[in-house]
């Protein structure tokens, strides 16, 4: 059984909790950090249509300091996407700024980079 723990965490660590696998999974559920398990539920909001939630959760997350930049990543897209939704877009293309400053190699999904609100913003980033 200690094994079957360890194997767990050791898989979020590498992988991150904001991949879809590990959520998809429920091995977001194992994380033993705070950070980690609010970026979880932070994400799942923002699926669930929590807007609100979502937003406190990911800032939490972010201020707790992820282990990963990965997962720091995720945090400040979903911020990004939440922001441009509301209009906010000074917000969401700082949010888009600090994701890319972490991983200078990140893009949206070709489905992501396609929406109306975050994409234009995403793009004149580039």
């Amino acid at each position: 059984m200690k094994q079957i723990s360890a194997l767990f965490c050791a898989a979020l660590l590498v992988t991150g909790c904001a991949a879809p696998i590990v959520r998809d999974a429920g091995l977001d559920r194992l994380a033993l950090r705070k950070a980690e398990k609010d970026l979880s539920l932070g994400i799942r909001a923002y699926e669930d249509g929590d807007y609100r939630s979502s937003t406190r959760l990911l800032q939490s997350a972010l201020a707790a300091d992820l282990f990963l930049d990965s997962d720091k990543v995720a945090a400040h897209k979903y911020l990004a996407f939440m922001q441009c939704s509301q209009s906010q877009e000074k917000a969401c293309r700082d949010s888009f700024r600090k994701a890319r400053g972490l991983d200078p190699k990140f893009e949206l999904t070709p489905a992501e980079a396609g929406h109306p609100a975050w994409g234009p913003v995403f793009r004149s980033l580039k």
